[in-house]
């Protein structure tokens, strides 16, 4: 099974297609800033659960943060599990700069 994903900026989400198909497999929706891009829901089709959509969602919508130079806020629960399982993108998260004082 192959899992293409693509950034949908106008509908501000990524979409998962399995197989050549129309049929949209997942979605991750997100707000972007110049400097942050939030993930806030994630969401796959009861027939592909465990068939690595959500997986490839993450990884396409993290390396395209990468290559952007933007920070990321992982409200979405899945994306917050998915990143604290994946070391190699915990680099990416955003962290606060202000600080609070006593």
């Amino acid at each position: 099974m192959t899992v293409e994903v693509i950034d949908v900026p106008e509908a501000k989400r990524y979409e998962a297609r399995v197989d050549g198909e129309s049929k949209v497999a997942g979605v991750a929706e997100y707000i972007r800033t110049t400097e942050l891009v939030a993930f806030v829901h994630t969401e796959v089709e009861a027939e592909y659960e465990g068939a690595g959509v959500g997986s490839a969602l993450a990884r396409t919508a993290l390396d395209e943060a990468r290559a952007a130079n933007l920070r990321v806020l992982a409200t979405c629960p899945f994306f917050a599990g998915w990143i604290s399982r994946h070391p190699e993108y915990q680099d990416l998260l955003y962290q606060s700069r202000s600080k609070v004082s006593d």
